[in-house]
């Protein structure tokens, strides 16, 4: 079986041996290359042919982001995961180059020993490295009868009519994570300032990154977008995004529907999870309750899925086409949880339909 082939950029020599160490110890990937900066990256490609390349942002010469910026100019479609600093010149840093293309990003270690860093390395980056450089799958059709297909969701790339007798939506869950703050970029930008319904998000992100892409996000949308605090009240036209590290849940105070953030233990290895907010939401919302899962690896969100069709809410998630990993919204689609498996650029559309929609 052919090994992924993996080049190493950064000016770190510690940081090159620790990452070559992780990766050479997996059976299915190698280290075709290393590079102290861009040029000599930009250099190295076309000689050892690699499927992903490792990015630092801080290098001397030639830094990441310009090294990105000119590496798709030639390999469109090479991907690319940054490895940056967990800092909030790091985290601006990293978000920009997701802007311009790079599919993904790991926070370098921070811990002390050797044996934990590479711990670390295996965890974190490994598995994107694996999901990135995967050839895309075909799903698995599921038989099912018209009774089943109706009351569970669609197959994969079928379109089914929103289903106009449901209670007009008041609440938006939405969860993503690989290639996350390109998705929400491009989606919650078509909201308008007048949106009768509050977004809520989970995006996998650590903590000072989650804070600055709500910060980006909020200068690009026509919606009020920040990140959430403990306690505030939920209100339409805004979007509240889970602080890293932190779960996010909406509970009910009253008349009110507040958000309330924890450290309880990670669920599907995420903390925010997914699954944490979706099953809040629907608790609090019940049938009212739109959940969108968009571009991202693992499964986080499946279960909190499935509580949102046993309520009676619906279920989008994006296509395969258009995530950048379709691991997320791929088990939700194969597990027939979805009423509709949308392009992201069709999603909008869906959206403001669902809002509107009122009962006969």
């Amino acid at each position: 079986m052919s090994k992924n082939r993996i080049l190493i950029v950064d000016d770190s020599v510690v940081a090159r041996q620790m990452v070559s160490n992780a990766i050479n110890r997996d059976p299915t990937l190698e280290v075709v290359g290393v590079a102290a900066n861009g040029h000599i990256a930009l250099a190295k490609i076309p000689q050892v042919n690699p499927d992903l390349i490792i990015l630092d942002l801080e290098m001397p010469e030639m830094d990441g982001l310009e090294t990105l910026t000119t590496i798709r100019r030639t390999y469109a479609q090479l991907p690319v995961v940054m490895f940056s600093a967990l800092t909030e010149r790091g985290a601006e840093a990293t978000l920009e180059a997701l802007s311009q293309g790079a599919q993904d990003y790991v926070t370098k270690p921070v811990t002390q020993t050797k044996e934990e860093a590479l711990q670390y390395i295996r965890e974190q980056l490994l598995p994107k490295i694996k999901a990135l450089c995967a050839p895309p799958s075909t799903p698995p059709v599921l038989e099912r009868s018209p009774l089943e297909q109706g009351q569970m969701g669609l197959l994969p790339g079928e379109l089914k009519p929103v289903v106009e007798q449901r209670p007009p939506i008041q609440i938006i869950a939405i969860g993503v994570s690989t290639g996350g703050p390109n998705a929400l970029a491009q989606l919650l930008p078509t909201f308008p300032p007048d949106l009768p319904v509050p977004v809520v998000i989970v995006q996998h992100m650590p903590p000072i990154f989650t804070r600055r892409l709500a910060e980006r996000l909020a200068a690009q949308c026509q919606i009020k977008v920040a990140e959430a605090v403990s306690g505030c009240v939920l209100k339409p036209g805004q979007a509240w995004i889970a602080p890293g590290d932190y779960h996010m849940e909406v509970t009910r105070d009253g008349v009110q529907m507040r958000l309330y953030t924890h450290q309880n233990p990670p669920e599907n290895s995420c903390r925010p999870a997914v699954d944490v907010l979706f099953r809040s939401v629907v608790k609090a919302y019940g049938a009212t309750t739109l959940g969108i899962v968009l571009t991202g690896m693992g499964q986080d969100g499946l279960h909190g899925c499935t509580c949102i069709r046993n309520a009676g809410g619906q279920v989008f998630v994006q296509n395969q086409a258009s995530s950048v990993v379709w691991g997320m919204p791929g088990m939700i689609a194969n597990a027939g949880l979805a009423d509709q498996v949308l392009p992201l650029e069709q999603l909008p559309a869906m959206i403001f339909r669902c809002i509107s929609a009122r009962r006969l």
